[in-house]
């Protein structure tokens, strides 16, 4: 019994291609061939063909085919660990699917986890403040994380933070101090609520400094000089407070 390559492959379920290729990477024998030059492949070639088929449904990749070598026997060390992989793969499936579904169902934003800030509060927040919290979600470690994610499901509303959003760079002195003013009782009850801002970046997978440099970095990019102005006369205000 014999059959050409074209007539192995369709038995097998597989390509022409396919059956090229295995021969190529060396996980398929090469056949004899007939006295007219064409390859002749027998039951081994079909058996070895529709092994190496089923196991890349299964998932295995060639290189790990190949390491099983060209027995017949039960791989289970090999499937066994595939299984996990795939138990892994599926773990990870069904958690962003949940997170899609989220994202879906509140209309949030990609860049932020919905489980970090809640989407009503992503609403409310400038692009500045969304960046910058994208931010913190790099560079914080999971106490710090913690931290924030707290302060912001938790947050209170402040009238004059949309006037913060909107201040123009040209503000003049007596806008910024008066606005400054008006930001530092928020700031100093945000600190009171969470007293853990204080050592937010103590776990930082980068270290304090590199987190304190990136933020501060990150907001001199995405805050204006007035709006800087104000964050730091507020600092100040309450630094000379009791």
């Amino acid at each position: 019994m014999g059959w050409s390559t074209r007539e192995v492959a369709e038995l097998a379920g597989t390509s022409l291609r396919a059956v090229r290729h295995y021969h190529q990477v060396g996980l398929l024998a090469e056949p004899e061939r007939r006295s007219n030059g064409y390859k002749q492949y027998g039951v081994a070639h079909l058996v070895r063909l529709v092994r190496i088929k089923r196991l890349t449904d299964l998932g295995f990749s060639l290189p790990q085919i190949a390491a099983m070598g060209t027995t017949d026997d039960h791989p289970e060390e090999a499937l066994r660990d595939l299984d996990a992989e795939l138990t892994a793969t599926i773990e990870r499936l069904q958690a962003a699917r949940a997170e899609l579904g989220l994202i879906l169902e509140h209309s949030a934003p990609t860049d932020l986890p919905p489980e970090f800030v809640p989407p009503d509060t992503v609403a409310k927040m400038s692009d500045a403040d969304r960046s910058l919290v994208v931010v913190l979600t790099r560079v914080l470690g999971p106490r710090g994380l913690e931290v924030y994610a707290d302060l912001l499901q938790n947050a209170p509303d402040e009238p004059s933070l949309s006037a913060f959003d909107d201040l123009p760079t040209d503000a003049d002195e007596s806008t910024r101090q008066d606005m400054a003013e008006s930001l530092a009782p928020y700031i100093r009850a945000i600190y009171v609520a969470h007293p853990g801002l204080l050592e937010a970046r103590v776990d930082a997978p980068g270290g304090p400094r590199f987190a304190d440099e990136t933020i501060a970095g990150a907001m001199a990019e995405l805050y204006n000089a007035a709006q800087l102005d104000v964050l730091r006369r507020a600092g100040e205000i309450l630094r000379s407070a009791p």
